[in-house]
């Protein structure tokens, strides 16, 4: 295990920390390591029915540990500083692809790398306090993490320049008028929040909410007859499940579902 991305498994969901709070959980190549460990343990463990990723010590994630890039270690060539952070970034696609929901737990900061994964969640609940921008360009570099990619169809290309070109700290209510996070609540309510999201999406139609997912992230690049079909192929299959049955029961019946996840 690594001890800098701590994991937690209850009831389905997995809670996903980051744990670096002396440096504000900001990504070194073990926490990295650690990210794209866990997520992909969340995309194949099959007890594994939701996600919620969060920052030890109230702060979310900071980014690129940008002290340690000041210290000037002998660098490396860029192909292998390249290939070495590509390998890095495999979390968020991981994060924004599997067919699972991922919850983020927004508080303290998300900046640079470390918004680029909160934007790769599915949903981010945020503490009134939280500071959130996209960082790189004073920083003197153009972005990784997917960062460019989730702001831009989350908020359509006009949106993302200004936020990355210009860069401003955005407060989290800021971020909410934007629609770059679900929901702001009182710092203290954090944690509770968003674990009850991420708990009440482990609990529920597994199959049928990864369906959802995929059928959102095909709508991001495929044609609309291939949507149609994908659709039309996943509804039918969401159909023959357990769950389904369960719902349609539990609806003529006036009680609540309880599903099973399959």
């Amino acid at each position: 295990m690594n001890d800098m991305v701590l994991q937690k498994l209850d009831r389905g969901l997995l809670t996903i920390t980051m744990n670096r709070p002396d440096r504000r959980n900001a990504l070194n190549p073990d926490m990295t390591r650690g990210l794209v460990e866990a997520a992909r343990r969340a995309a194949e463990d099959h007890e594994v029915r939701a996600i919620l990723l969060k920052g030890a010590g109230g702060t979310f994630c900071v980014g690129g540990d940008v002290r340690s890039m000041a210290e000037g270690l002998a660098p490396l060539p860029f192909e292998a500083r390249m290939a070495n952070l590509r390998r890095g970034m495999e979390v968020s696609r991981i994060l924004h692809e599997m067919p699972k929901p991922v919850v983020a737990q927004v508080d303290g900061a998300a900046a640079g790398a470390g918004l680029s994964i909160a934007l790769a969640c599915d949903l981010r609940i945020a503490s009134a306090s939280a500071k959130i921008t996209t960082a790189f360009a004073k920083v003197g570099l153009s972005g990784d993490y997917g960062g460019t990619y989730f702001l831009t169809h989350l908020l359509g290309s006009a949106k993302a320049r200004e936020l990355y070109l210009t860069s401003p700290v955005l407060t989290a209510q800021e971020a909410f008028a934007l629609g770059m996070v679900t929901r702001v609540v009182p710092d203290a309510e954090v944690e509770a929040a968003a674990h009850e999201l991420a708990m009440s999406l482990a609990q529920g139609p597994s199959v049928t909410l990864g369906y959802i997912k995929r059928n959102i992230n095909n709508a991001e690049h495929m044609s609309l007859e291939a949507c149609f079909d994908a659709e039309a192929i996943h509804h039918s299959r969401s159909g023959e499940t357990a769950d389904h049955k369960e719902a349609a029961k539990a609806f003529v019946e006036k009680r609540k579902p309880v599903f099973s996840g399959h």
